[in-house]
């Protein structure tokens, strides 16, 4: 399924029940990329079957962005690109914005699969949030150059839930910390899965889950550079569109 079949399958399950509009939440989402084999592999997490939003699906960790993200010391900066377009096409910009949605996705990856995108080369944080403290605790400072911005989708207006994500991917090699446990049955993610770009295109994951993949697969063909082309899904009225993020 291309991107633009993707958009199609978006506007015609567009035309379904509708619910009285509701503003986005920010969220954001990590691709984590192992990269040791000939052909790069993604991680994805399954949702435990007995939660309310999306049950039993296949998604990229990630989570809503908190106050909490806002305040957690970091490891270097995003790259300027990454900077810059987080802070387009949004109704308030504010100057913590792109470093908390950062900062979210790499905490809700490491809640969520156990692997911390961090460093110890700048020492232990001084000050932790709540939060924080098993990333912290563990004697890391999020790696915040880790992270590229690759792309921002939003829930159509007239769903129940509606998220405002954005996208980043990063490197396993990045991953400075591990902690078992943090899947299973009772946990949020039941089994996590390393998949090629190819083989979640034939798994049965979300149409926008869909297209990232394949957002992801041009971008990494293309080297993963900053300046590659960030793209923005997003709905109005019935129909979904695909544009760049200058």
């Amino acid at each position: 399924m291309s991107r633009t079949d993707v958009t199609a399958r978006f506007n015609v399950e567009a035309r379904g029940p509708r619910h009285p509009t509701v503003r986005p939440a920010d969220a954001a989402a990590l691709i984590l990329v192992d990269r040791s084999a000939t052909t790069p592999r993604l991680l994805f997490g399954r949702r435990n079957p007995r939660l309310r939003f999306m049950p039993g699906k296949l998604v990229f960790p990630g989570g809503r962005l908190e106050p909490k993200d806002r305040h957690m010391p970091v490891f270097g900066m995003l790259d300027d690109e990454s900077e810059r377009r987080l802070g387009e096409r949004v109704a308030r910009p504010a100057l913590s914005r792109p470093r908390g949605l950062a900062l979210a996705a790499i905490r809700e990856t490491f809640e969520e699969t156990g692997l911390a995108i961090g460093t110890r080369d700048a020492g232990t944080p001084d000050t932790i949030p709540d939060g924080w403290q098993d990333f912290g605790g563990a004697g890391l400072f999020p790696n915040l150059e880790a992270l590229t911005f690759v792309a921002r989708a939003i829930t159509p207006p007239g769903l129940i839930r509606r998220f405002d994500t954005r996208f980043f991917i990063a490197d396993l090699a990045d991953v400075g910390h591990r902690v078992e446990g943090t899947i299973g049955p009772e946990q949020e993610f039941v089994e996590a899965a390393w998949l090629t770009t190819d083989e979640a295109k034939r798994a049965e994951i979300p149409d926008i889950t869909r297209a990232i993949v394949e957002e992801v697969e041009i971008r990494l063909s293309g080297g993963n550079k900053p300046w590659l082309p960030v793209p923005l899904y997003y709905g109005r009225g019935n129909r979904m569109y695909r544009e760049p993020i200058a």
